[in-house]
């Protein structure tokens, strides 16, 4: 066998034939997943013709967008896939219960290493952090999965980052996926398959991989993947009894091109108004006056995050004039961090907790901004009119920079703010 990278190899695979970097060929996909939007596949899959869905066990299915529903037209969506999931017998439905689809699926234990993964959410990439070939695909495509399992896939070139170090303290995996975004830019990864590799990512958390793998759709990326080891391995053990077996790029496979960066003196990193490209490092922005600070979503709403968060925060109050909200990225963490009295400190330093969704992120509800006010965030798009009126400004940063900021009221260094 030729030596192959990880893209070949699981495209390879999902097809029965040796794909080869730039080909296109048919793959039978493994997990198939939908949010609120399942109401538009739905559609497509009934304007195709389609009368059951291939695989019953191979479909997820969830609310995460708009919950609880805030419109009629939302709840009317909800209510037509509701009927559909009762249709169909579906038994991988979680409705609103759950939380954010891309934290969801990993605790189910649904993501494995060498899965080919697809969801109607362009931040399917989360997945990679485990090892999973995992891509966004659009409502039509969707339908096509649902009716047939399978799906044409162009096989992406590689690029490859090794990330050194080590990082700074207080240097988190959000400051390093904003720098990168920044140096590479909203489209240098195009269409491809971003490995991340390095003593920095072999020392980051699940949790910290997920942030890499998910902004890579910010580079352009088709994939972001962070090879298994022990720490992916000890997350599984406790979720999903499958057997798995880490596909890893062969060390003699054709590499599209490989960059190394030392982040070893890397500190806070600030995405400005209005591309998740423009990025500083957080003394270029310091004491910009903010009106709201969002920290959650599916880049940075893990227990690690809302643990930055509280230890900034503790004991101390966010600034009067600041609204601080959080969303915990699931149920599973909600309970956790509550039942460790981190939402009651939270909540203490004049936080809204809200229900674990995307709402604020995306500017569906719970948290929407007027013209003229300024957040920031820990989510991973700053676009114009992304979380409410296009005369705002949204300022990406990690937790910990955004929970700094709520206490100063100004976007501030959390290096500088004493825990």
């Amino acid at each position: 066998m030729r030596p192959q990278t990880f893209a070949e190899k699981v495209l390879s695979r999902a097809s029965g034939k040796d794909a080869r970097t730039g080909e296109i060929v048919t793959a039978r996909i493994d997990l198939a997943m939908s949010h609120e939007n399942a109401a538009l596949v739905l559609q497509s899959f009934h304007d195709m013709g389609a009368t059951r869905v291939w695989d019953r066990d191979k479909i997820v299915l969830l609310f995460d967008h708009r919950v609880p529903a805030n419109t009629v037209k939302a709840a009317e969506s909800h209510k037509l896939v509701r009927e559909f999931v009762r249709q169909e017998g579906l038994p991988l439905f979680l409705d609103l219960r759950e939380g954010v689809c891309h934290q969801v699926l990993p605790e189910m234990g649904k993501v494995l290493p060498g899965k080919l993964i697809v969801g109607t959410d362009s931040h399917t990439v989360t997945y990679g952090a485990l090892g999973a070939f995992s891509t966004g695909i659009g409502a039509t495509e969707m339908a096509s999965v649902w009716a047939t399992g399978e799906l044409w896939l162009k096989v992406p070139e590689t690029k490859r980052f090794s990330i050194v170090g080590p990082l700074p303290e207080g240097t988190s995996a959000k400051d390093v996926a904003l720098r990168l975004i920044g140096d590479i830019g909203s489209d240098g990864a195009d269409y491809q398959c971003i490995e991340y590799v390095g003593e920095v990512v072999d020392a980051f958390s699940l949790a910290g991989r997920m942030v890499l793998s998910n902004m890579s759709v910010e580079m352009g990326a088709k994939a972001g993947i962070c090879f298994p080891d022990s720490k992916t391995r000890e997350f599984l053990s406790t979720r999903s009894s499958e057997p798995w077996t880490a596909v890893i790029s062969d060390a003699e496979a054709e590499i599209g091109e490989s960059m190394q960066f030392d982040f070893s003196n890397l500190g806070p990193q600030v995405a400005k108004p209005h591309a998740v490209d423009n990025v500083v490092s957080v003394e270029e922005v310091e004491g910009v006056p903010l009106d709201q600070v969002f920290i959650g979503s599916c880049t940075n709403g893990r227990m690690e995050d809302l643990l930055a968060a509280e230890r900034v925060l503790r004991g101390k109050k966010a600034a009067n004039g600041v609204r601080l909200i959080i969303a915990p990225a699931s149920r599973e963490i909600y309970i956790e961090a509550s039942e460790k009295g981190i939402l009651a400190s939270l909540a203490r330093s004049g936080a809204v907790i809200l229900n674990p969704g995307c709402g604020p992120c995306l500017g569906a509800h719970e948290g929407l901004l007027a013209a003229g006010e300024r957040c920031i965030s820990t989510t991973n798009r700053n676009f114009k009119g992304r979380m409410g009126s296009p005369k705002a400004e949204i300022y990406l940063a990690s937790p910990a920079t955004a929970a700094a900021s709520a206490l100063k009221g100004a976007i501030a260094d959390p290096r500088e703010v004493s825990s």
